[in-house]
Order: C-alpha cells, then structure tokens, then sequence
C-alpha cells in the first residue's frame, strides 16, 4: 500500500468503492492517473474510458474531474448502457471497428483524456490509438492500460514511436556574428506530440498544448575546445 502521504482521491474512491459497481485497477495505476490527470480537474474536461465492464470506474472519474467533467464510456456488450448517467454516456462497440470510431468521433467531437481499458489484446489497442490520437485536442493525454508481458506487441508498436519523436532529420546550422545553433524542423509527429511514458503495465503519450515547429539547440559561451565545432 502507498504511504498516506503520496495517496489520491482517485485511490481513495477505489478503497472506499466496497459495495455497488466494481473497478478493478492495479494499485500502482492510481499514482500514474494523477501524475498525467491531475491538471484536469475542475475544468471543463473530456474524459473517454474504452471498456466499461461492471461500471465504477466511471463513477471514480466523475467524482476526480468535478462537475464540469464529462465522461463518455465505450464496450462491447450491450449490457454496460446501464451504467449511464445524467453526467456519463456509454457507447456500444467493438474497438477493432474503425467505422465504429468514425461514429464515435462524429457523436464526441472533443476529447482531452482517453483510458484504453478495453480488451488488452495488441490489436484493440493499437487499432484505439490510431483512430483516436489524431482526435485528442492539444495538450490532452492518452492512456492505455493493460500492456503486459515480455515482447509484447503493442509496447512494441508504442516504442516505435519513441523512434518518430527522435528523429534527427532536416537539421539545419544557423551560424551568423550574435548566434550559433542547431535547428531542427520537426516532423508532424514530433509538432503534436510532447512525450511518451512507460510504466509497468502502462503506456501513456501527452500531446503539445500547441504545435512546435522547430526545437533549437543554441551554443552560448566564447570559449570552446577545439576538438569539437
């Protein structure tokens, strides 16, 4: 268990959550939601969980967001309609169907977080990301949850964009008499996206809160070893 200190509210609900709809989370998740969530709440945000199983979850993000929040809940099986409220609405589908995504895209037109707690097989997940990171506005977060096991192929799938956010291409030296520096002119990819994290069990990728360009690296200084120009 975590010190009381280091706890969040989203933990404590879990804890308190003994009776009615059931969440089954990994402990250790509850201090990645609120590292990645936390500047969220109380404003007015956008919140989508893939996989609503017996429905608490949804109730826990309610309760962390605030009254402005508005949660949207995504699954398979019908059954789960039940567990919409005045402040959730559920959608029945499956992940893998694009088409499905198109619609949903169409219905919820503005996304700030997304939790993948859906199917956990590599190909709901990576089919989830690729429909729905485009669709996250700037500065929103995606989460997916449930990435286990050595070589598997969605981590896999997630570290081979690690290799789009390093690309070390169109770099250009800009030397003149005030400044020296390096300029990259970044690619689309590394223009939206600000990160990617990797945590047990957990992926998570934070969007710019608007597209940078270029990233510059500018030498200051007069004096410098020759070895290196």
């Amino acid at each position: 268990m975590m010190n009381p200190e280091t706890r969040n509210s989203l933990e404590d609900f879990f804890d308190k959550n003994t009776h009615g709809p059931g969440i089954w989370k990994w402990r250790h998740y509850f201090e990645i939601y609120d590292r990645h969530f936390h500047a969220f709440r109380g404003s007015e945000t956008h919140f989508l969980e893939i996989g609503v199983y017996s429905g608490g979850s949804l109730a826990m993000w309610e309760q962390y967001l605030g009254p402005a929040g508005h949660v949207y809940g995504v699954d398979r099986e019908p059954s789960c309609k039940r567990y919409e409220t005045t402040r959730t609405k559920i959608f029945i589908g499956d992940q893998t169907d694009r088409v499905f995504w198109k619609h949903f895209r169409e219905a919820v037109p503005l996304l700030d977080i997304i939790v993948d707690d859906g199917g956990h097989l590599p190909i709901q997940q990576r089919t989830s990301l690729e429909e729905l990171l485009p669709h996250l506005r700037p500065g929103g977060v995606y989460l997916c949850e449930d990435v286990t096991g050595m070589d598997n192929e969605f981590a896999s799938y997630a570290y081979e964009l690690t290799n789009k956010l390093n690309a070390f291409e169109n770099v250009i030296g800009n030397i003149d008499d005030n400044e020296r520096r390096l300029v990259l002119e970044n690619s689309e990819f590394q223009s939206v996206i600000h990160s990617i994290h990797f945590y047990p069990f957990v992926i998570v990728i934070e969007k710019r809160p608007a597209p940078l360009q270029e990233m510059v690296a500018p030498k200051h200084g007069t004096i410098w070893e020759p070895f290196l120009t």
